[in-house]
């Protein structure tokens, strides 16, 4: 069965963060895809993944001598059809957590928010998209947010990660427009999970209807649908797990 016919058949795919909740989920779905030959599985501490498919590697995101090391890896076979950037920060025990009201800002929490969801994705970009194959479709996909969009604002707070999100919806456009005059196939594209039933959206989740709360397995199969039905003309855009375009 395969959920990404729109990619070449035996097509190489890595996953940053492949330990966090939806990263995992993205490894075990395109090892399980028949049109995958390869998926690299990168994290900062990695664990063990078993499936013949499935190779582990380290990747820190604050040391950018190891994004180039995994993007080495991760291509050295083939150039990579996909790329999927599963890597963000909102809150940790009680050292970070959004902000409620200004009183709250903290600069060093701030500064560690952008560092990991914008600076860390744009140092990964810098290695990868290099590697992405070209004359056929190949996809450089970023979790980012719909609390991320400017003009779906209407509720403010978290404003640290509301500002990393947006940085990172920025980050997709300018790449896009860049990678675009090196392969007109290419896309680069921020995606909206959902509220999905992980560690960073536990402490939040009693919040939202059941029906929009999703496991990690089946954000992740609607994403990769979406990522399956992107053509060139997307490249830049911001979508969610069911297709929509998110307005930035």
């Amino acid at each position: 069965m395969t959920n990404l016919d729109s990619l070449k058949e035996g097509c190489n795919t890595a996953v940053i963060g492949a330990t966090g909740g939806i990263g995992e989920a993205f490894v075990e779905c395109l090892a399980h895809d028949e049109r995958v030959a390869a998926v690299h599985a990168f994290s900062r501490l990695p664990k063990a993944l078993v499936h013949p498919k499935v190779t582990i590697g380290v990747l820190d995101l604050v040391d950018e001598a190891s994004i180039a090391a995994a993007a080495k890896a991760a291509a050295a076979q083939s150039a990579l059809d996909l790329v999927v950037v599963a890597t963000g920060v909102l809150h940790r025990g009680t050292t970070l957590a959004p902000e409620k009201t200004l009183r709250a800002f903290d600069r060093s929490a701030m500064l560690e928010v952008m560092e990991v969801n914008s600076v860390g994705p744009a140092l990964v970009a810098k290695h990868f998209l290099p590697r992405l194959a070209r004359q056929r479709k190949a996809v450089f996909a970023v979790l980012s947010a719909r609390v991320g969009s400017i003009s779906d604002n209407r509720l403010g707070g978290w404003a640290a990660y509301r500002m990393s999100k947006a940085a990172l919806n920025m980050l997709i456009r300018t790449l896009a427009i860049e990678q675009n005059r090196a392969s007109a196939d290419a896309l680069v594209v921020a995606l909206h999970p959902g509220t999905v039933e992980t560690a960073l959206s536990a402490p939040f989740s009693g919040r939202v209807e059941s029906a929009k709360l999703f496991s990690a397995r089946d954000s992740v199969a609607r994403l990769i649908r979406t990522i399956n039905s992107l053509q060139s003309a997307d490249t830049g855009g911001f979508f969610a797990y069911d297709g929509s375009r998110i307005d930035f």
